[in-house]
């Protein structure tokens, strides 16, 4: 955080001083409750409601609460303490988070999308860190809670951020892009997810498109030209500049002649009249328009197609996403625990396509959670696209996932299906069917500790 002294912060937000000193630097910034305090020199914004622990404030002191709570309330604060009080918390909340992202004329890439949003997160990160101080959203931690820490993580220092945007229901994205006041926007795709906080894929969609009206008016929207759902969201209300990538059809960034090589992905790249050659640690078509964003969102922050391009070769893909390793008797093990919804496992299984030619698979599938009403329907729909495939065995597990094995068994899937309630007994099942000739892909829900153990302990053997 950049370091503000809070008698700024008090004329800011036309507070009363009510105790203590306002000639000292605030370094950190939180939302009582929401967020740990665990750090001296804390700015806090404290609602009506909240019970307040003034001695575990005054420890961490010198700190400052900003509060509408009544002034009688305020009064207790200890020695450490500073107070001010202002008419409206959530006012005064909202208005320092536009005073403070106002203190930045820097790029800020917001992404938002069903898949891919933490990988492209992650590229452009990595293609800016070279030259670059760049803030960032954590892993795939994008809840809008986080929003404020994240933001207060920009400094004098920073030349760039990314954050990723989290939704589980309308009007997260919304919230969000009015904390971080984004110059560029991400939507990777949409596909099916959170169907149980959006009702339904058009409120999912509309939920998606509110990142339109979050952006900077002079700012840049990236999307994928291939996406139908992306074509559903009201692209004509966006007032600033739209950048296409795809790899079927017409694109402003187009990719080409994708070839599968040393462990990840080659592809020719396509910009009005010029052409570049870009190779992606990775595998899949998914991995191919994850790059894409992060170039064309590199090239918005100022930085050359070349420059992206070369950074792309280093970047090490993320943990559990199509994560192979070897496993018992030489199998190839693919990790692909992070997240589950039906259009990472399409993706998944559009890998397999390529790297399991000639090969035996195995599909170990998990539940898909969020789906809302709505979860018999695409389960069954998995279940079909696992029927359309040439699969050794499929394994089930969880009750949600039994709609994935009835389904393929009455598309007539050629595969041996089984279904379990959690993972004990497959290990058992497993391990006579396992060779160097084998692939296994397990995929389940991130929330699934037992599932990611299992992965775990499948590349360990």
């Amino acid at each position: 955080m950049q370091n503000i002294r809070v008698t700024v912060v008090r004329k800011l937000l036309q507070g009363e001083l009510v105790s203590g000193s306002e000639q000292w630097l605030i370094k950190h910034a939180i939302y009582y409750n929401r967020h740990d305090l665990t750090q001296k020199n804390t700015l806090m914004f404290i609602n009506r409601s909240e019970t307040i622990n003034w001695e575990e404030i005054d420890k961490k002191g010198p700190s400052l609460v900003i509060s509408d709570k009544p002034l009688e309330e305020l009064k207790k604060a200890l020695p450490n303490t500073t107070v001010i009080r202002v008419k409206s918390t959530l006012q005064a909340y909202w208005k320092f988070i536009e005073y403070y992202r106002g203190l930045f004329d820097i790029p800020v890439v917001a992404l938002t999308g069903t898949c891919g949003k933490t990988t492209t997160k992650e590229m452009i990160k990595h293609i800016a860190s070279k030259d670059w101080n760049v803030q960032a959203s954590i892993s795939s931690k994008n809840e809008p809670r986080q929003s404020l820490p994240y933001l207060i993580g920009i400094d004098e220092t920073t030349k760039a951020a990314v954050f990723e945007l989290g939704l589980g229901n309308t009007g997260n994205i919304k919230h969000q892009c009015m904390i971080y006041r984004p110059t560029i926007g991400i939507i990777t795709n949409i596909g099916v997810h959170h169907l149980d906080g959006c009702k339904n894929l058009e409120g999912y969609i509309k939920a998606k498109s509110e990142i339109l009206e979050g952006i900077a008016e002079d700012g840049t929207l990236i999307i994928n030209a291939d996406d139908e759902n992306t074509k559903k969201i009201p692209l004509h209300t966006f007032k600033g500049k739209i950048i296409t990538i795809g790899v079927q059809g017409k694109a402003d960034y187009k990719a080409s002649n994708m070839q599968f090589i040393n462990n990840g992905m080659k592809f020719t790249l396509q910009v009005a009249k010029e052409k570049y050659t870009v190779f992606v640690p990775g595998y899949g078509e998914h991995q191919v328009y994850n790059a894409l964003a992060a170039i064309v969102a590199a090239k918005e922050m100022g930085m050359s197609i070349q420059h992206a391009i070369s950074r792309l070769k280093t970047f090490k893909p993320m943990a559990r996403h199509l994560e192979m390793s070897t496993g018992l008797k030489g199998s190839t093990i693919v990790d692909d625990t992070w997240t589950n919804n039906p259009t990472s496992v399409e993706a998944a299984l559009k890998v397999l396509d390529t790297i399991g030619k000639d090969k035996k698979i195995i599909l170990i599938l998990g539940d898909i959670k969020r789906l809302g009403l709505f979860e018999e329907k695409y389960h069954r729909e998995i279940g079909s696209m696992v029927a359309e495939r040439n699969i050794q065995m499929l394994i089930t597990i969880g009750k949600r996932a039994e709609h994935i094995a009835a389904q393929a068994k009455k598309d007539g899937t050629t595969a041996e299906v089984h279904v379990f309630k959690d993972v004990a007994g497959v290990l058992e099942l497993l391990k006579p069917k396992l060779d160097k000739n084998t692939i296994v892909l397990i995929k389940g829900p991130m929330s699934s500790r037992s599932m990611i153990e299992f992965a775990n302990h499948l590349k360990e053997i």
